[in-house]
């Protein structure tokens, strides 16, 4: 059977053979000692990881071999297989496209997007680091994942204004790139500012809660993280804009009358577009207070049951036009420009991150941490911040920070050390992972505008990845120990 890879694809036909020679190489020689089923995990996730980084395949189809190796290998039954396939993650994710489909349908999208340009102001630059900015303190009180949500339509339709100001074709794809990232990275580092920005906090937090009978304080994690988020945005700014991607853009008076040409064209909102940002708001403000309505104790709110009531409702209002015949915000044929290869890419890697998790691998990688690091503080921070941002690149970050969390702390009791010096760094480096789209749900948003390459994310996320590890390890060495402590002794 002849295989079709496109023209230069030299890369994507030597990971398509790389992947099965790993795998079977893996499988028979199993070089680390493992039991039979780890064995075979391990084998199965370097046979993934290859295809992934070498797009050996479309990413989505890659993500369905654990459905056929799973099963077939002894893994797990297909029942267990396929259920992280609808984990309740992806559904966040289908409600929030399908806001998104419906706020383009109606050309809500352009409208905010023209504002937000009017505002900013129309270089490139600007344009991106008010994205970054913004982003990143929504991200700060949402979770990270909604916050992109919230962001990915909006800055979709400010890439289609820019490019309609026939700007040069490589000016206009880096400009592209970096507002893409910028949303995905943005809403990750803004969400470890906080407790509540990003699950595993509120996982780490929880932890901590019942293993000590003790709260870590709001304030107390902001002064630590705060800084270290301030700084990771500064840091993508410069990376992505002055370093690696420049865009060049200047501002312009023809893109600025072009903008203001195409408000004007807009005219007033429309029916549809008010239904539809009304929608929009209530979803974002269930996002925002759900919380505090939880409190009450009515009923129990989560991000993915507000996504899809939100994404529900677009298909029950009317668009309320003379000429809409009776048809809704949103029709079912509308979804045909999903993305829903990006649910299938999320849902095989949650598979293979709970494969990784019942086979004892993560355990084994604690106890191979505490055995290689030793007692040096540093050199034990540094570690556990490395593998835990590298780790978080292939499986979900708060399943990471689930599993993790005893392992590290049984390594701080075990040296009697304060449990935070290990912990946080351990959290924070899980919400960093910026080199793939199944490192955490933001990355995978913005993978799937089809702005961005695989290979242009990893260069950028090693970076990012770099910067992060050396901002979480300073802090965590030097300020951490004065601001949150905890009295070991047990």
């Amino acid at each position: 059977m002849k295989l079709n890879f496109s023209a230069g694809s030299a890369t994507r036909i030597f990971s398509f053979w790389l992947g099965p020679v790993l795998f079977f190489l893996l499988l028979l020689l199993n070089p680390f000692g493992l039991d039979a089923k780890a064995c075979k995990v391990v084998a199965i996730a370097a046979l993934m990881i290859t295809w992934w980084i070498g797009e050996a395949l479309p990413m989505p189809a890659v993500a369905l071999i654990p459905l056929v190796l799973f099963p077939l290998m002894d893994i797990a039954t297909i029942s267990k297989t396929a259920a992280p396939y609808a984990n309740e993650v992806i559904f966040l994710f289908m409600g929030g496209f399908m806001i998104g489909l419906a706020i383009e349908k109606w050309n809500l999208h352009k409208r905010i997007a023209l504002n937000i340009v009017r505002i900013t102001g129309t270089s490139g630059d600007r344009i991106i680091l008010g994205f970054i900015l913004s982003t990143g303190f929504i991200s700060m009180w949402l979770s990270n994942t909604a916050t992109t949500m919230m962001m990915f339509p909006i800055a979709a339709s400010v890439i289609s204004v820019v490019q309609a100001g026939k700007i040069d074709q490589k000016k206009a794809s880096a400009f592209s790139l970096c507002i893409m990232l910028s949303i995905a990275y943005a809403s990750n580092f803004g969400g470890i500012a906080t407790i509540i920005g990003t699950p595993p906090n509120v996982a780490y937090a929880s932890f901590i809660n019942k293993h000590y009978g003790q709260d870590i304080s709001f304030a107390q994690w902001m002064v630590v993280c705060t800084p270290i988020a301030i700084l990771l945005l500064i840091a993508l700014y410069i990376v992505m804009v002055k370093w690696l991607y420049p865009n060049r853009i200047a501002a312009s008076d023809e893109l600025k009358e072009m903008i203001h040409g195409n408000l004007r064209e807009l005219g007033p909102m429309t029916v549809p577009e008010k239904r539809v940002m009304a929608v929009f708001l209530i979803t974002a403000g269930l996002w925002i207070t759900k919380d505090l309505i939880n409190e009450l104790k009515w009923f129990r709110l989560d991000d993915n049951m507000i996504a899809v009531s939100g994404a529900l409702l677009m298909f029950v209002l009317p668009a309320g036009t003379r000429e809409g015949n009776g048809k809704k915000l949103l029709e079912w044929d509308d979804t045909r420009k999903m993305a829903w290869g990006i649910l299938l890419l999320f849902g095989g890697g949650i598979t293979l991150a709970n494969a990784l998790q019942d086979a004892g691998l993560i355990e084994l990688l604690g106890k191979g941490i505490a055995r290689y690091s030793g007692t040096n503080l540093l050199l034990i921070i540094i570690v556990v911040t490395v593998v835990s941002i590298f780790m978080s690149e292939i499986m979900s970050n708060i399943a990471q920070v689930i599993v993790l969390a005893p392992v590290v702390t049984g390594i701080a009791e075990a040296l009697h050390m304060n449990p935070f010096i290990l912990g946080i760094p351990m959290t924070l480096a899980a919400s960093a992972a910026s080199m793939m789209p199944m490192g955490t749900p933001p990355n995978a948003i913005v993978f799937a505008s089809g702005h961005i390459q695989l290979k242009q994310m990893i260069r950028v996320g090693f970076v990012m990845n770099i910067v992060s590890i050396i901002l979480i390890v300073l802090f965590s060495y030097f300020v951490l120990p004065h601001i949150m402590t905890l009295n070991v002794e047990r």
